[in-house]
């Protein structure tokens, strides 16, 4: 196959050398790659209306209307993100395959999560406020994670992840998942219909489920009235899994529950702006970080070769993973 007759795959964001590398290695001896973002409007049209696959980060901001309309020959979209609920389904061509980058992410994220739970169950944000005042108080307990028991959210690349971590704390894994099935074992794996029976249980509550019809709104005052008043919950998944406004109600009215807060309701990556329609900042009990537990250095190059991967499964008819189901969304 001489270099004009390999598929064409266009890449719409900006990457840096190592990236580059990365998706090369991977991709070069079966396809020709072409780089949009920089280049001018007639050109990016005549690419993408000959392109086979697309790679893409954000597409609602890399492309435009009009150019949406160009993907009608193109047949599979992989992102370079693990969510794909930023994208606009009802604008893509009903025919195009498009995947997620699952787990791509997993190892840097479980070990923010980590992070966040011991930093809040052992009160270190709360300890340093009141050192800050002068205040030192050093008989007020902390809350141990040897034997305790987690509820994983989300048993993908990173909830599994999460379990590994948590494994050296001689953790009891109470995992939920859409199917109730893992590759890897957890002392009880079930769908979110055993919700009501995993969370009165769990010391510890991590989400990390993608958003989409199933999730939105999935956490609400009647899950927060069964958790532990003390149970420590951290969200690295997506704001709009937890009910705002009843998050924030739980976290003022009981005190000794506590969180960790990665992503938030309105972010400026799919939304365009940050915001808050409650000051969870204010109160003692949360600890906030901006979405950012995925970037480590190197994350993104490889998150890169990960999706690369995959494209090349794809152009090699072999089973690809993330697949996602646009009526899960729309």
């Amino acid at each position: 196959m001489n270099n004009t007759e390999k598929p064409l795959i266009t890449i719409s964001f900006n990457l840096n050398a190592e990236e580059k590398d990365h998706i090369e290695s991977v991709l070069s001896p079966i396809a020709r790659i072409i780089y949009i973002k920089n280049l001018n409007a007639d050109d990016r049209a005549k690419l993408l209306q000959t392109s086979h696959v697309v790679l893409a980060w954000a597409p609602h901001t890399e492309f435009s209307p009009t150019e949406i309309t160009l993907l009608e020959k193109v047949k599979f979209m992989q992102l370079l993100s693990a969510g794909a609920d930023h994208l606009d389904f009802s604008r893509l061509p009903a025919n195009l395959t498009v995947a997620s980058n699952v787990g791509a992410y997993a190892q840097p994220m479980a070990e923010h999560v980590l992070a966040m739970v011991l930093a809040l169950a052992k009160r270190l944000y709360t300890h340093h406020e009141k050192l800050k005042q002068g205040i030192f108080d050093q008989f007020s307990e902390n809350k141990s994670l040897s034997g305790t028991t987690a509820a994983i959210l989300g048993f993908g690349g990173i909830g599994r992840e999460v379990a590994r971590l948590f494994k050296p704390f001689n953790m009891h894994i109470l995992a939920i998942n859409r199917s109730g099935k893992s590759p890897d074992p957890a002392e009880f794996l079930g769908t979110p219909a055993d919700m009501d029976k995993v969370l009165p249980l769990a010391d510890i509550i991590v989400i990390t489920l993608p958003l989409n019809r199933a999730t939105r709104g999935l956490i609400g005052e009647h899950e927060f009235k069964l958790m532990k008043p003390d149970a420590v919950l951290v969200n690295v998944g997506r704001g709009e899994i937890i009910d705002e406004e009843a998050f924030y109600h739980h976290l003022k009215n009981t005190p000794t529950f506590m969180a960790g807060i990665d992503a938030w309701w309105t972010e400026p990556f799919r939304h365009g702006h940050f915001e808050m329609k409650y000051p969870f900042l204010d109160l003692p009990n949360v600890l906030g970080t901006p979405h950012n537990s995925a970037l480590v250095h190197g994350a993104l190059a490889s998150a890169a070769q990960k999706a690369a991967e995959n494209i090349r499964r794809f152009l090699l008819s072999e089973p690809i993973t993330g697949l996602v189901q646009p009526e899960d969304y729309v």
